[in-house]
Parts: C-alpha cells; sequence; structure tokens
C-alpha cells in the first residue's frame, strides 16, 4: 500500500506560485494554469504528497477558468471544508495526507455527470501521462483515464 505525506523537500523545492496556492491557500489567476487546456490521458496527483486526485476521464471544459473535474478519482483522498473567506460561503478542496489547498468545489457542474464541479488549481496538481502511470506506480488507475470504446 502506497503511503502518501506532505514531503517537506518538495515543499522546499515548490515555485512561488505553487507554494502559495498549496500552503497558504491562495489561487491562481484565472486562464493561466497550466493544466487548463491539457487534453491528454492521464492522471492528476497532488504536486506535494503524489496522492491520486483527478483522472484525466473526469476533466470538463467548465469556462471558469481552472481546470475542472466532476468527481475525485479517490474520494477518500479529498476532503472538503467550509470556506467563508472573501465574504462567500463556499467548500474548499484540500488533499487529505498533503494537506495541500487544492480548489474549490461548486454544485453548478453537469447534471448528467453527478452535478459537481470541482475547481481546480493547476499549480496544486502534477499531470501523469497515461504512458508514464505505470513506471510511477499509478497502473492501479489506469483503467479509469484511458478511453474505452
Amino acid at each position: 500500500m502506497t503511503r502518501y505525506t506532505k514531503n517537506p523537500d518538495i515543499i522546499a523545492a515548490l515555485s512561488a506560485e505553487q507554494f502559495h496556492v498549496t500552503q497558504q491557500s491562495g489561487t491562481e489567476r484565472p486562464g493561466t494554469g497550466a493544466y487548463l487546456a491539457n487534453k491528454e490521458p492521464g492522471l492528476y496527483v497532488d504536486i506535494v504528497s503524489g496522492e491520486p486526485l483527478f483522472a484525466s476521464s473526469d476533466k470538463y471544459e467548465s469556462g471558469c477558468g481552472w481546470p475542472s473535474f466532476v468527481k475525485p478519482i479517490e474520494p477518500a483522498h479529498v476532503v472538503e471544508l467550509r470556506d467563508i473567506s472573501h465574504g462567500m460561503i463556499r467548500t474548499e478542496v484540500r488533499s487529505k495526507h498533503g494537506d495541500s489547498h487544492l480548489g474549490h468545489v461548486f454544485p453548478d457542474g453537469p447534471r448528467d455527470r453527478g452535478g459537481l464541479r470541482y475547481c481546480i488549481n493547476s499549480a496544486s496538481l502534477r499531470f501523469v501521462h497515461r504512458d508514464n502511470m505505470v513506471a510511477e506506480g499509478y497502473g492501479d488507475y489506469l483503467d479509469q483515464v484511458e478511453d474505452i470504446a
């Protein structure tokens, strides 16, 4: 069983924006994230702990300016917390083991896919291409990212 932890060496190597987003609950500017337009098959993991968070097959274009997903690939790896900052009531999304701020979840996603929109900062993620998933230890998730014809 893989253990995911908040890795201080990785935290020390984060860019200023990655640190701000994951460790200080910041937000990247809309439309600027590295994974916003990514359409490659693969897995999105916590940049700090490596825990699997979202599958490319659950990513969709929401028009909000951040990568959006209909559900987490491992619900147990995503923690939802009440967020009352900035004069709004929202649901913050954090990684369980890395305790990284990921973004927020909203109830305005595609109804035919559960109705949720996980609005996630690219700066909190690392993308593992399908071709590299086995080598990086994520082979158990291949069936959830491949296109099923």
